[in-house]
């Protein structure tokens, strides 16, 4: 395939690519949930449980990581400035890559082979034992709700990750563009069908 060396494999860019911005924030709390950095709060929300963790940490996974400088609920985290400016910086790059549209935002055609090959390849399992936390981040950026309910149905339920308010599938409001996050209804990490 054309462009085979620009295929992304970090499971942020690959959620966003699938689910847009709500997805790839989804991705990166679950990963810092993961490693002990970040938990469930009072009402649906999330807060940091310790520090940032040590050793390599993609650029979202630090930007929400100290956004949850205090308490927030998903559509929050999305709105502050640290998660904005490290998901421009995320969609700059699977631009370049020829991966996201700069114009009409969303997948190009490539991205779109790209995620059906990977979910083709890494389908869900029956359950969630033996899996290690890289896998559980793949899982969750290729198929959005159905992961994160299985793979980490507590975190999930109690962080406000789905459910009334919070769902990360794609039906329902779509948010692409540099100012999303704010608004009602939900979206995020549902499938891309091409």
């Amino acid at each position: 395939m054309a462009g085979e060396t620009n295929v992304p494999t970090d499971p942020h860019a690959l959620a966003l690519l699938r689910g847009g911005t709500r997805a790839a924030v989804t991705v990166a709390v679950l990963g810092l949930h993961l490693r002990g950095a970040v938990e469930a709060g009072s009402a649906g929300t999330m807060r940091t449980s310790g520090p940032a963790p040590r050793g390599p940490v993609p650029a979202l996974a630090r930007a929400v990581h100290a956004a949850l400088y205090r308490p927030a609920g998903l559509r929050q985290l999305l709105d502050r400035q640290g998660v904005r400016k490290a998901l421009a910086g995320l969609r700059a790059e699977l631009i370049a890559a020829g991966m996201l549209r700069r114009t009409l935002p969303g997948p190009t055609r490539a991205a779109r082979r790209v995620l059906r090959r990977l979910r083709s390849r890494n389908p869900l399992p029956a359950h969630r034992s033996g899996l290690s936390p890289d896998d559980t981040l793949l899982l969750v950026a290729l198929h959005g709700d159905k992961a994160l309910t299985l793979l980490a149905p507590r975190f999930t339920r109690e962080a406000g990750l789905t459910g009334r308010g919070g769902t990360t599938e794609r039906g329902l409001r779509t948010s692409w563009g540099s100012g999303e996050g704010g608004g009602g209804g939900g979206f995020g990490c549902g499938d891309v069908h091409a």
